[in-house]
């Protein structure tokens, strides 16, 4: 499996589809952006910005380069937001009883995303300094969306929005953890694509 996942093709392919995905993610943003302060703008589309950095992850490993800063903020930001929109469009549907088609392609599409980052975990060159500087970025961002008011607008949810920030800064813990155990475990896998 692993050697067809690290396949060049395979990458290249995962690497377009991403790339797409992240442009519609901040075309999606596009109304809650043109109602943020500017100083704000770069935390609030927080999905396209962790696909964007695992994009950025493939694109240098297809050419040979990596980066662990990169790398460490992809697994990270990836597992945490995927996790995060299948919860809320989950919770959408305990509140408000239905969801639309658009929720269930975000659910599957978010799912798929925590789930790539774990599974290029193996490629990987993630230290202690890298994960690090994820954890602040992450903890730093539920700081300006829960006590700045800049979350994602979820229409029937922001009643609950005290209850999903503590909910989050907990997802952001578990995803650091989660992040650490998948890059930190030393494995063959690294060479499979060679």
């Amino acid at each position: 499996m692993y050697r067809l996942l690290f396949h060049r093709y395979s990458m290249l392919i995962l690497f377009i589809i991403n790339l797409i995905g992240t442009i519609y993610g901040y075309i999606w943003y596009g109304w809650q952006l043109e109602i943020t302060p500017p100083i704000f703008l770069p935390f609030v589309p927080d999905s396209p910005t962790a696909s964007l950095f695992f994009t950025i992850f493939l694109g240098l490993y297809l050419i040979g380069r990596q980066n662990g800063y990169i790398e460490a903020l992809a697994v990270v930001s990836l597992f945490k937001y995927g996790i995060w929109a299948v919860v809320m469009n989950l919770l959408t549907i305990a509140v408000a009883g239905s969801l639309s088609w658009q929720g269930y392609m975000l659910i599957a599409s978010h799912l798929g995303m925590a789930i790539q980052g774990l599974l290029y975990a193996p490629l990987y060159r993630v230290k202690l300094r890298h994960l690090a500087v994820a954890a602040i970025v992450v903890l730093h961002n539920d700081i300006i969306d829960y006590v700045f008011d800049m979350m994602p607008i979820y229409g029937n949810l922001m009643d609950y929005s005290d209850n999903i920030g503590y909910f989050t800064f907990w997802l952001s813990i578990v995803s650091i953890l989660v992040g650490y155990i998948a890059t930190q475990q030393k494995s063959s896998l690294r060479n499979l694509n060679k």
